[in-house]
């Protein structure tokens, strides 16, 4: 049976005037990936760095519990259990892979020998061996990334905390990626992320966070969130500008409105109800059915609107 391997409970961060994140409490079970999805400015890698001690949250009366530890009190014992991968690839461009990976191996006290072999196996696992030594500089993008992902797991952590570890990525490296963090879940590693991508949430996430401006707007299991807060289809109307609104008194009691520029969107339970309104109504090419799906909960949620941070 899981049991919770965090507990975090009413923690705030400001930066002056900026309140980045605002009482917020979660708990994270073992062996799980615990997603947070938000906005670019909505306090995701804020919540990353107090856990891992890289900033001191604000209030006082706050919790924060991570296999035992408080982070303010016990830095690094909660770093020697953790991996963090950050938002940027902070390699040293002047040593090749293998070096860049003994010389962090000693910050935990590796043997050599032993880091020798704990190097070998991650290379090998992140399928970057044919790069052992090549210098940093030398590498893609998406193999930089895998390199950061291979040095966050050499010490072996409990935890794994990645800060939107796919970010600019090309789908190929995205899914190998995302295909080894399950495989590091099998292992009991718990895996802590933080993304915009609605699919890396949606495919990764048992338990997902939506954050809006530093709080917690809505939590749960992704296909849950779904089922609770969006409708199962929507009819998207395009050129609206041009007079191609549905007017129909049925839309009134049975379907849900959303209006944004240049497009309306009608949602309903019922495919029948929106392919009836549309095939009425419009003409082929102005509309599209489909399903709804993570980014419309995303989205509802937090507005369509760019905040201030975006």
């Amino acid at each position: 049976m899981s049991s919770s391997v965090i507990k975090v409970k009413n923690i705030s961060k400001s930066f002056g005037k900026i309140r980045a994140v605002r009482n917020l409490s979660f708990s994270v079970e073992s062996g799980l990936c615990f997603g947070f999805l938000g906005p670019n400015g909505a306090g995701k890698t804020t919540v990353m760095k107090m856990l891992y001690a890289k900033c001191i949250r604000d209030n006082n009366s706050s919790e924060v519990d991570i296999f035992g530890y408080d982070p303010v009190k016990n830095e690094l014992v909660i770093k020697y259990l953790s991996g963090v991968v950050q938002q940027e690839n902070n390699l040293d461009d002047e040593l090749n892979v293998i070096q860049n990976l003994m010389i962090y191996s000693k910050f935990y006290d590796i043997s050599v020998k032993t880091a020798k072999k704990r190097i070998e196996y991650l290379l090998d696992f992140l399928e970057l061996s044919e790069k052992a030594n090549s210098k940093i500089k030398e590498l893609s993008g998406g193999m930089k990334r895998r390199l950061v992902i291979a040095r966050a797991l050499l010490n072996n952590p409990r935890l794994l905390i990645l800060d939107e570890p796919t970010t600019g990525l090309d789908p190929q490296v995205r899914h190998l990626i995302w295909d080894k963090i399950r495989q590091l879940q099998k292992q009991q590693t718990t895996v802590l992320l933080t993304t915009h991508y609605m699919e890396e949430a949606f495919q990764l996430c048992d338990n997902l966070l939506i954050m809006h401006k530093g709080q917690n707007i809505m939590e749960g299991r992704p296909k849950e969130l779904m089922k609770d807060n969006i409708e199962k289809y929507v009819l998207e109307v395009f050129d609206t500008e041009d007079g191609h609104e549905v007017k129909d008194d049925t839309v009134r009691n049975n379907i849900r409105v959303d209006h944004t520029p240049g497009v309306i969107r009608y949602h309903c339970d019922d495919i029948d109800v929106l392919n009836n309104l549309a095939t009425t109504s419009l003409k082929a090419g102005d509309y599209h059915i489909r399903e709804t799906n993570l980014e419309d909960v995303f989205l509802r949620a937090t507005g369509r609107q760019l905040n201030d941070k975006q």
